[in-house]
Order: structure tokens, then sequence, then C-alpha cells
């Protein structure tokens, strides 16, 4: 649930009508398979819709009426028009990994910097690991928590076109690899982005210690 949570504070959004006394949480995506996870794990029997916009890819909504399910969730700080005011909940540090790993699923990225070799050939510069929110106080707060629990040093949050970002290079982005992959569960992450530190990984074997060797043998399921 620490997951979910996570993932809802990225691309959730709550819902009220006082007129028809409807409260509704919606999560979307545009990984049906993410999607789909949130329905089972949630227990809900809910109709997962597709929209296709004008510009964008093909979006996936679960939307479920729950007002219990509402009253929760605002115990957790989460708001109706969250995106700008969003403030960082309470987890439990057991919890903590799990809780970032949602939400790096949903508003974070990790990419590969690559840049031209002499030859003409590319060559493998680094890793970048990105958090995003429209709220400054939201990625200072969860930036404090990584810090804390993954040992990374401080870093500042920067101004991005309409969002702030919180961003790690190569090394920072190895050691959050560990913070946000250990000890996870079947569902609770996204294989996509997974596959991006695979990649990395796979250009970069140095980097592979015996602590990130344990960890992609257990989120890779070649464990024995």
């Amino acid at each position: 649930m620490a997951y979910v949570l996570g993932y809802i504070f990225a691309d959730g959004s709550l819902e009220c009508s006082p007129r028809i006394r409807a409260h509704y949480l919606r999560i979307t995506s545009i990984d049906l398979e993410r999607i789909v996870a949130f329905k089972k794990l949630l227990a809900s029997s809910h109709t997962i819709t597709k929209t296709k916009p004008p510009v964008g890819e093909t979006q996936y909504m679960l939307r479920i009426g729950s007002k219990r399910l509402y009253k929760s969730l605002l115990r957790y700080r989460l708001r109706p028009r969250k995106s700008l005011s969003v403030k960082m909940p309470e987890i439990p540090n057991r919890f903590l990994n799990d809780f970032v790993r949602g939400y790096f699923d949903g508003d974070g990225c990790v990419y590969i910097e690559k840049a031209r070799g002499e030859k003409g050939g590319k060559i493998l510069k680094g890793m970048r690991v990105i958090f995003t929110s429209g709220s400054k106080k939201f990625l200072e707060a969860l930036e404090k928590k990584i810090c804390e629990r993954a040992g990374i040093k401080k870093k500042k949050v920067t101004v991005a076109r309409r969002s702030f970002q919180l961003r790690y290079s190569t090394d920072d982005g190895v050691t959050l690899f560990k913070f946000l992959y250990r000890d996870v569960s079947g569902m609770c992450y996204m294989k996509r982005k997974l596959a991006k530190f695979n990649e990395y990984f796979k250009l970069r074997p140095k980097r592979i210690d015996s602590e990130v060797k344990y960890v992609l043998e257990c989120v890779n399921g070649t464990v024995h």
C-alpha cells in the first residue's frame, strides 16, 4: 500500500462531488500493466477505461468510487487539485523505499547519457535519476527523506518547465537503485523503468557490486 500511495501522489487524484455526495480516487497511466496491477492491489472491481488524447499517448484510468478510501487518503495529506500544493505524508521508515518507488514510477525517470566519441560512435557518459513535482515543498521533503534513509548527500531542488525537479547523477543513481528495489515485491514496480537500470548495468558492468548484483537477481527473478 505504501507503493500504491506513492504512485497516487504522483499520478492519482481525488474527486469530490458534493451535489451527489460522491467521492472518487482516479489513477492514470500510459502503462496498462500498471493500472491492472493497481486494480489487483486495491481489490477493485471497477472498469479500466482508455482514452486517446489529440496529442500524446493513450491513457488508461482506474476510477474508484469509495468514501472510505477517499477519507483515508485525506489522512495522508492528499487533497483534490493537489499538483501544486501536495505535501510529503508521514511514512514509516520501513516502507519509505516502497513509497518513493511508487512516486518514481509515476513522476520519476531514469535515462542513460551518451555522447559521440572521436570515431563517431556513441560512448556512455552516465546515468540520471529524476523526480518531478509541481510542489517544491514536497520535493524538498522527499529529498530530506532520501538523504536520511539512502545515505545520499543533500541535493538542491531545481526549477524546470512548469515544475520542480530533484536530480541525481550516476553515483547517487546507483545508490538509489539499491534503495528503490531492495526487497521489492512482484507487482510493485514498473518494468519499463527497471529495464533502464538493467540497460545501464549491462553497459557498465563494473558498477555491479555485490549489493547491486543481489538486488538485480532478486528483482529480475534469478535468485536461487
